[in-house]
């Protein structure tokens, strides 16, 4: 019988008042991180952003969960996790810049894929071979509710059930792919139980709670290592918009069909609970945040620093030859610049 079970309360699971206060401070890490990303666009310091406040517990709570050596295939709104697998906030500014490479390479995280689903199939051949090393490392594939109705999960997901593939799939459902709701994508009941049909287990979790998504997590990635695949659904809920170019005003009655747990804002529910069982005070929470305020200042000036990529640098290591439709792509792009120049190489914001 493959499990599928929910959580919709914190958990009463056995963790160190380390441990507890460490998620703390990585979802507020995540939080302000995305506040200052989302003010930095809006000065058009970059051409777009993703936002991902109100699933930072889901993300932070998973990332913890994941050793040093397993690796981490993300999606595009994967920036708390990799905040907290050591992936400096320059580089992720960077990246929205049009920057490609992460400068630490001793993160085993892949950069985010944007195409949706992708990274899954890219995933489970990694779990694969470490399969066939005899590695001891885990692969961890992050994703959306929408990466669900792509043929990329079903595809990774049989591969991953067939060849007993050491991965866990980490879905986020936050009711929403943009501005579809889960019930229009799929006629299943939960989105876990899809692990069914390729001979896995699924299981959901509570995802505005971060010792529970950590407890899971874990568990799954022990059983991942002995060559059983997992599936969990964390249930969250994004506030914001999809992306800074989404207009969710045209769906604003995206949360009157969730319950108040999945909508309630996750930092303030965990902070709260932390003061319940006096783990945290008003001086611990002001040290926090004044560490974080200092942290962001050094990555956005670290980030300030650095030249804008050359814009031509896009058609590189893409194929041997460009196709003729690259080809034409880049003229188009080499007449643009000699009419309107190059970006200015000084980072004004």
């Amino acid at each position: 019988m493959h499990s599928v079970v929910a959580s919709a309360s914190f958990s009463a699971a056995a963790v160190s008042e380390e441990t507890a206060l460490a998620l703390y401070r990585a979802m507020v890490r995540a939080r302000r991180f995305d506040e200052r990303a989302l003010s930095l666009q809006r000065q058009g310091w970059m051409s777009g952003y993703p936002q991902f406040s109100g699933q930072e517990a889901s993300q932070v709570g998973a990332a913890h969960a994941l050793a040093a050596e397993d690796w981490l295939f993300p999606t595009y709104r994967a920036n708390a996790m990799q905040l907290v697998r050591g992936v400096p906030m320059s580089d992720i500014l960077l990246f929205r810049r049009g920057h490609a490479t992460l400068s630490d390479s001793d993160v085993q995280d892949l950069p985010q894929a944007v195409p949706i689903a992708t990274q899954i199939p890219h995933a489970v051949g990694a779990a694969m071979a470490a399969d066939y090393r005899d590695a001891d490392h885990a692969v961890c594939a992050y994703f959306g509710d929408g990466a669900t109705s792509e043929g990329d999960f079903h595809e990774g997901l049989n591969f991953a059930g067939v060849f007993d593939a050491p991965v866990v799939f980490f879905c986020e459902n936050n009711g929403w792919a943009i501005s579809l709701p889960v019930q229009q994508q799929t006629a299943s009941t939960t989105l876990a139980q899809k692990a069914e049909a390729y001979g896995f287990d699924g299981v959901r979790v509570d995802g505005n709670d971060p010792v529970a998504v950590w407890q899971v997590v874990t568990d799954a990635l022990e059983q991942a290592r002995e060559g059983d695949p997992v599936m969990i659904e964390s249930l969250t809920y994004r506030r914001g918009a999809h992306t800074t170019s989404d207009d969710p005003s045209r769906y604003e009655h995206r949360q009157t069909d969730l319950p108040d747990w999945r909508t309630r804002d996750p930092l303030d529910r965990y902070e709260g609970w932390l003061r319940e069982a006096g783990l945290l005070d008003d001086e611990q929470v002001e040290q926090v945040q004044a560490e974080v305020a200092t942290e962001l200042e050094a990555a956005v000036e670290s980030a300030e620093e650095q030249q804008r990529p050359d814009p031509e640098a896009m058609f590189e290591r893409v194929y041997a030859e460009l196709t003729p439709p690259l080809d034409g792509q880049r003229a188009q792009l080499q007449a643009f610049l000699e009419e309107y120049g190059h970006p200015d190489p000084v980072n004004e914001p």
